[in-house]
């Protein structure tokens, strides 16, 4: 860029400023992109200064003449929050591995390497699973079950969903090599045990083992109807356009590795689906936010930043000096250049007491 137009500092300083605003602007506002300024005078003449001890990216104020590390890392990390949470919002959107790569070098001028962006969808993901094991939702009677196939590690897994007909709710999930029974009975009780409550309606599809499993879990308590889609209003429609949207994740990932993977980024993409998608048919809203959940992440941004370390608030302590009790310093003299103090030697008064002995 061209900076002769602009003489002075302050001319520059608002120029890259306003490109930084645009910058963000651009983005909507989902990267947090910006120019980064000196923490200690403001300056956003800066270059890069080698590496911090966690490391970080140091920089280097041409203004003040200090050094800092950039704040939007996190410790013992390279990359910044920004790009971080940018690699799960793409990868939890439907992005390919290969995609998010070349998306985030577009954006950050920086290509992780597919080994980098597995590590952090696996540590940011348990961290936002085990958030929302701490909040219970506020759901309705009834529920909509139904199964669908996915392929781990070449091999089919059937997958049972539970979802709440009111909020949207994605109450449990339950992985499974066959469709029996027992299965259908552990994917009800695990909701169950996720809202608090037994439902009083449960709507499934022609499966078998659904009759017996809710049997065996709740009785005569919950009144089962089997149902196809398309049927009626009270159909699974619902859970069919949900495993619509599952599939579509499945299909980026190319088939799923191993049945630990599948259940984790299965679980972090349902999370994903609870917490931070909205809904049209919820009026723009999460199933979480219409379950009355007061969820403290917004987004994956949140959920980066939760692992930012606290930094504790500085107390300013004002000190006034009293003149009164202050010593005066005094200022020694100035000694010539090129001339040292002469020191008194003690080397002639040893040389007199040692002549006085010799006489005696």
């Amino acid at each position: 860029m061209d900076w002769r137009p602009y003489e002075t500092e302050e001319e520059r300083e608002a120029l890259i400023e306003m490109i930084g605003v645009i910058t963000q602007e651009a983005f909507g506002g989902v990267i947090g992109m910006g120019i980064l300024k000196c923490k200690f005078c403001g300056s956003s003449n800066i270059v890069k200064c080698g590496r911090a001890t966690g490391g970080g990216q140091r920089y280097l104020c041409k203004k003040c003449g200090r050094k800092f590390v950039d704040t939007r890392t996190l410790p013992y990390g390279r990359a910044t929050i920004p790009q971080i949470s940018a690699t799960l919002s793409a990868y939890y959107g439907g992005m390919s591995l290969k995609e998010i790569k070349r998306h985030i070098g577009q954006l950050f001028r920086d290509f992780p390497s597919r080994s980098t962006i597995y590590r952090w969808l696996t540590k940011y993901t348990r961290v936002a699973i085990n958030e929302t094991r701490k909040h219970t939702p506020k759901v309705g009677d009834t529920w909509v079950a139904d199964e669908t196939v996915l392929k781990v590690k070449g091999q089919k897994m059937w997958y049972f969903d539970i979802i709440d007909y009111d909020t949207r709710f994605l109450l449990a999930t339950h992985m499974s090599r066959v469709r029996t029974s027992n299965d259908a009975k552990a994917l009800v009780e695990k909701a169950s045990q996720r809202a608090g409550k037994v439902p009083k309606v449960i709507i499934t599809d022609k499966l078998p083992a659904y009759i017996d499993g809710i049997e065996l879990a709740f009785g005569a308590e919950t009144k089962h109807i089997r149902s196809k889609p398309f049927e009626n209003e009270e159909s699974t429609n619902l859970i069919e356009r949900f495993h619509s949207s599952i599939k579509t994740r499945t299909k980026v990932m190319r088939g799923l590795k191993s049945r630990k993977t599948a259940q984790l980024l299965t679980d972090g993409w349902l999370t994903h689906y609870n917490f931070f998608r909205e809904h049209e048919s919820l009026g723009d809203r999460t199933p979480a936010e219409k379950a009355g959940i007061r969820f403290p992440f917004k987004d994956w941004l949140d959920v980066v930043k939760s692992q930012a370390p606290k930094i504790p608030e500085t107390i300013k302590v004002e000190i006034t000096p009293v003149k009164d009790k202050i010593k005066p310093v005094r200022k020694k003299k100035p000694t010539k250049a090129g001339k040292q103090r002469q020191t008194k030697s003690v080397l002639p008064i040893v040389k007199e007491i040692r002549t006085k002995e010799e006489r005696r």
